[in-house]
């Protein structure tokens, strides 16, 4: 379960961080209460995921999982292209995510 409420504060804060680009600086209301609410409902939902992952472990999977994935949208909803460092740093923060499921003690499997 704890990897369920992970996935879903991360899909909150990316929904949040699309509003915040969406917003104009907080100037349209409708994005900008969906900033908030989806800031509020990742950090609750992470909060959740501290009772049984390590902040630090925590932390890495669900700010790495937001960056790969407002990448993302960035490119298909907002037109924002990525070069090739970009895309090879991002590559390396998937493979931290990797070697940290796969081989670390610190995280529940």
């Amino acid at each position: 379960m704890v990897y369920v409420y992970l996935v879903l504060a991360v899909m909150a804060e990316t929904i949040g961080t699309s509003a915040l680009q969406a917003s104009q600086q907080f100037t349209r209301p409708l994005p900008s209460i969906l900033v908030v609410v989806g800031y509020a409902v990742s950090f609750f939902l992470l909060s959740q995921v501290l009772k049984t992952v390590p902040v630090g472990i925590a932390y890495a999977l669900w700010s790495g999982l937001g960056i790969v994935f407002i990448a993302l949208i960035g490119l298909a909803v907002f037109g924002q292209k990525l070069d090739l460092p970009a895309i090879l740093g991002i590559s390396m923060i998937l493979g931290g995510i990797v070697v940290i499921q796969l081989f670390s003690s610190a995280t529940p499997h």
